[in-house]
């Protein structure tokens, strides 16, 4: 006696009913998400920004390695000299101390140094006397001072520009760098401090890794501290 078949219906198994996911798992899995997708673009946003203070980290620190190569020039020229010429303060009867530069044409004096002589870099520096004004430009590995008569509007430049590491150097430490890379420096530090935050966040939710990462944290900050209070004098 043959018997048939069970039908489709009778053969498919039978799923089991899924329990509802509870708030606490859903806020847990929404939150490592959240910091994957953080941690990830962050430091992909700031891949440069990283490499570029990792690497010169090691160029500041080490800089002998590099060598360093300077090149100085010399120039003459002249200018207007009612740009600079001197005008003898009026009396100020004990009160602030008299402007050795009232009247001198700034701008034009730096516009001039910039347009005939190629000098870069910020003002550092506007000073004088009656005899002589004294014009300081400065850069990431670049310096320029100029030294003017007033009387004959004559004055002697002198440029020094450093190597690339030592560029590279001044715009890891900021120096003669600007307001905007400056702001950019603190970007930067910012970021940095933003993904490793992330970075730490999501150990957390890796039940077989937090324990083994959360130890090797540990130990880097205890060898950091050490290597602090054993040889920085």
């Amino acid at each position: 006696m043959t018997t048939k078949p069970d039908s489709p219906e009778q053969t498919k198994p039978v799923a089991k009913p899924v329990a509802p996911m509870s708030m606490t798992k859903r806020l847990k899995r929404l939150a490592a998400s959240w910091l994957r997708w953080l941690h990830i673009y962050a430091s992909m946003f700031g891949l440069a920004v990283t490499l570029f203070f990792s690497a010169t980290g090691i160029t500041l620190n080490h800089s002998d390695w590099f060598g360093e190569t300077q090149l100085t020039e010399s120039a003459e020229g002249e200018l207007k000299p009612e740009w600079v010429k001197y005008n003898k303060p009026a009396e100020n009867n004990g009160q602030a101390a008299p402007d050795e530069l009232q009247g001198v044409a700034r701008l034009e004096v730096v516009e001039h140094l910039r347009s005939k002589n190629r000098v870069r870099g910020a003002l550092a520096e506007f000073s004088g006397d009656d005899r002589e004004c004294m014009v300081a430009f400065k850069g990431p590995g670049y310096a320029a001072d100029a030294v003017i008569d007033r009387d004959t509007g004559k004055y002697k430049l002198t440029q020094t520009s450093h190597g690339l590491v030592a560029v590279l150097n001044d715009l890891h430490k900021g120096r003669d760098s600007g307001p905007g890379w400056s702001l950019l420096i603190d970007i930067s530090a910012a970021l940095l401090c933003f993904i490793s935050i992330t970075g730490l966040g999501l150990i957390f939710f890796l039940k077989i890794r937090r324990g083994p990462g959360l130890m090797i944290a540990a130990a880097g900050t205890i060898v950091t501290m050490a290597i602090y209070y054993a040889f920085v004098p």
